[in-house]
């Protein structure tokens, strides 16, 4: 029985769980506030931090670093990354460190998982990480040349999803084609064809969600963004986190708006099926990638939870494809079977090898 380490580092808290095969031992979130993140001027600096905490996590359930066959971390944003599972070297830590796509807490994953177990000669891994891009070419062009499209989204619950769906269906993953709906605070969408997410719509540019804008009109963006109210970051933080339901309505919780809703308030009625409606329009977009040739559509993530939602999307998208609902974000399952397929020698690790200057 391969005993697995899970390590997913939040902007503002510590998830561990230790995994026995396919089975959950404990799951644990541990929560930072601003208070206790402040003393730490960079992401790295929280380091240490996270590591100690971490081992008293597992020692507080009767776990010790030598009882664990791997540990896995959450992947950051690491240049020019396929899917699946990565081998934690001094190369993949260097650029993570030092040359990540940009700073985000993800970044640390990698470190926190090898402290734990490079020192036993364990291996360490990160999965699916945020910057997974195998988009193929004629994805990436746009209509500026000096602008080109990656993919970045939420790749390690999305990808999940489709093998899970996969397997439940007694298919192979590498020969079928979905498409895959992650809704939480922002959302992204993804074609998986053939064992490959070959396109993407991420969330700077699909649907609006309880954080983000979205894509929105470019000639009244670029005219609020040159105002003079607004410099860089002002600006990413209006679109990033400022945006969606929290532009609208003053929170990024779905479920003080669905009440809202339920209340009577039109206005929320309006903003959550509009919410909706543009994520059926964004999957009718990708479903062009394989000529409309879809084996199903799959909706996961924290607003899958919601009925409501579910069905406004359904009828809009039913048509295209079987749509199938695994709501959560499942983030910490996902990391522990991606090491666990890994050890079984269902999957081969990559080694990274950082882009060429």
């Amino acid at each position: 029985m391969a005993k697995i380490l899970a390590i997913n580092p939040g902007s503002t808290s510590t998830k561990v769980a230790v995994y026995e095969d396919e089975r959950a031992v404990f799951v644990e979130s541990v929560e930072h506030d601003q208070a206790a993140l402040a003393p730490y001027p960079t992401i790295y600096d929280q380091y240490e931090m996270r590591s100690a905490l971490i081992r008293e996590l597992a020692a507080k359930h009767g776990f010790k670093p030598e009882d664990f066959d791997a540990v896995v971390g959450r992947g950051g944003l690491l240049p020019k990354a396929q899917a699946g599972a990565y081998l934690v070297t001094e190369p993949l830590l260097d650029t993570l460190a030092h040359r990540a796509q940009s700073e985000h807490i993800s970044n640390i994953g990698a470190a926190l998982a090898h402290s734990i177990a490079s020192p036993l000669g364990r291996p360490a891994y990160i999965y699916d990480p945020v910057t997974v891009d195998e988009l193929e070419p004629i994805a990436r062009i746009t209509g500026l040349k000096e602008m080109e499209r990656r993919g970045q989204g939420h790749n390690l619950n999305m990808r999940a999803a489709a093998v899970k769906k996969a397997k439940d269906a007694g298919l192979d993953y590498n020969k079928v084609t979905y498409i895959v709906v992650h809704m939480g605070g922002g959302i992204s969408l993804s074609i998986h064809h053939q064992g490959r997410i070959v396109d993407m719509i991420s969330d700077d540019e699909g649907p609006f969600s309880p954080e983000r804008a979205g894509g929105l009109p470019g000639f009244q963006l670029m005219a609020l963004a040159t105002n003079g109210e607004y410099d860089y970051k002002k600006m990413f933080n209006k679109v990033s986190r400022q945006g969606g339901l929290m532009s609208h309505f003053g929170t990024t919780d779905a479920r003080a708006v669905l009440k809202m809703m339920d209340d009577g308030d039109e206005r929320a009625a309006l903003v959550l099926e509009a919410m909706c409606h543009n994520v059926a329009k964004n999957v009718a977009k990708l479903s062009v990638v394989t000529r409309g040739k879809i084996d199903g559509i799959i909706i996961t993530g924290g607003l899958a939870h919601s009925q409501i939602f579910m069905d406004w999307i359904t009828e809009r998208v039913s048509f295209l494809a079987p749509v199938t609902v695994i709501p959560g974000e499942n983030e910490m399952e996902s990391l522990a079977l991606g090491a666990l397929r890994v050890l079984r020698g269902e999957e081969k690790a990559r080694e990274y090898q950082p882009p060429q200057a």
